[in-house]
């Protein structure tokens, strides 16, 4: 099938090269010429582990292709998706200006037989609104459906080729049936296909994000709870997550949840939810919650350091806002590090793929160190903010011996067992553990 990608965003790059890798013609398009430039001289904008290995593979074999003009790939396409961001705008509200920008330069450019696909995340009432904009621009019913996409960044590749459903939203059958043939190569008895109208579609999108970010600081109350009154988040979590009814998944606690879903989705969810004169009250703790946790690690430190941090050396691992991917939007590290530059601290900092965008954003008001050790020598206190495995796997002897005479570590992810670390000559706290 001939595919069209609008846009070569996270999600628009990965969605394209997956389907070009199941056998599929793929025409990626971008109106920013330096990107497309990049990627057609193999330079990948965003670091996702498979990611690179299936491109160079599909261009190689001539299924995918980047191109700045929709105009040349769009007239001959089966299915033109649409991925552009949405981002929040100052309301909360997600801004689809991309979108609509998009339908109205593909108006001009579609055959009959194109169904236009939603890979962005759209609130309720977009697809409906988009299939009445293009009939106007047109003058003819144009085919429409919602595909939300639900990938995990550092596990996207994965969750594409091995999804857990495939949800599709269409006011036509047809368009549906063509969105079902798109992912035949994906498909096995453990995943169903759920087809459904474009608003149902466009609210599960929303609804599993809201619920994934819910799950997150529930977690992070509770962690603190347990801190206040001498539990163990870890042995609770334990206890709970054996229930079949409660699991593990996002049952983790840390300094809160960020990158370029979760938060905007909650907050989008939000204002439409307030519009249709409804009061979210779950959602507004929600996202209250996730704010406020991203202030612990700094307060755990200032009160450790008696409100004195002029002048301390703070290291701090992990830049991005969760393992394996180089994504910094949202980042709980990025407000820590705010933090500590209005106490007067001395930053230095260590992320095995993300510190190219904090230096960019930072400069030189911060250190960077090339390994995780180094970014420890002589620092007053350890932060840890971002789980990256390779760093449970430090040699503690080594740690400590960098640390100095009393080593200090704030865990904002429990990587280490408290007592143990403790027992080792650790001045060590975690999130919700004794």
């Amino acid at each position: 099938m001939r595919i069209v990608m609008i846009g070569t965003g996270y999600v628009g790059l990965v969605s394209g090269a997956c389907l070009a890798d199941a056998g599929h013609v793929v025409a990626c398009v971008d109106v920013q010429a330096d990107k497309i430039a990049r990627l057609k001289a193999g330079e990948i904008p965003i670091y996702e582990p498979g990611l690179q290995d299936m491109i160079v593979r599909a261009t190689s074999a001539g299924v995918l292709t980047f191109t700045t003009s929709a105009a040349e790939v769009v007239p001959s396409a089966d299915c033109v998706f649409i991925a552009v961001g949405t981002p929040e705008s100052a309301d909360g509200a997600a801004d689809l200006r991309a979108v609509w920008g998009v339908a109205d330069s593909l108006a001009p450019l579609l055959d009959f037989e194109t169904v236009v696909v939603v890979k962005s995340t759209v609130p309720v009432g977009v697809n409906r609104a988009l299939s009445e904009r293009l009939r106007s621009l047109t003058g003819r019913d144009v085919r429409v459906a919602s595909n939300p996409e639900f990938l995990k960044e550092g596990h996207a590749v994965q969750d594409f080729t091995h999804p857990d459903r495939i949800v599709i939203g269409a006011a036509d059958p047809a368009a549906s049936a063509r969105v079902r043939e798109l992912y035949q190569a994906f498909l096995s008895p453990s995943v169903p296909i759920l087809e459904m109208g474009w608003e149902s579609a466009e609210m599960t999108k929303y609804v599993a994000n809201c619920l994934l970010a819910t799950k997150i600081s529930f977690i992070n109350e509770m962690a603190n709870l347990c801190e206040r009154v001498g539990a163990d988040i870890q042995e609770v979590r334990q206890g709970i997550g054996h229930d079949q009814r409660i699991g593990f998944s996002f049952f983790a606690p840390g300094p809160g949840y960020g990158g370029s879903c979760f938060p905007k989705d909650v907050r989008a969810l939000l204002h439409v939810s307030r519009d249709k004169g409804l009061q979210p009250r779950m959602l507004e703790t929600v996202d209250a919650i996730n704010t406020a946790q991203k202030s612990v690690l700094f307060h755990k430190l200032a009160r450790h350091f008696q409100e004195r941090l002029d002048g301390r050396r703070i290291a701090v691992w992990g830049l991005a806002f969760k393992p394996e991917t180089d994504d910094i939007r949202e980042a709980p590290a990025l407000v820590l590090i705010d933090q500590l530059l209005r106490a007067g601290a001395v930053v230095r900092v260590h992320d095995p793929v993300a510190m190219p965008h904090v230096e960019s954003r930072y400069g030189n008001r911060l250190e960077y160190a090339g390994t995780p050790l180094s970014a420890v020598r002589d620092a007053d206190a350890l932060v840890i903010v971002t789980e990256w495995p390779h760093y449970r796997e430090v040699d503690l002897s080594d740690l400590k011996a960098v640390l100095g005479p009393h080593p200090v570590i704030f865990d904002g992810r429990n990587l280490w067992d408290a007592r143990a670390m403790r027992e080792a000559g650790f001045q060590y706290s975690g999130i919700g553990v004794k």
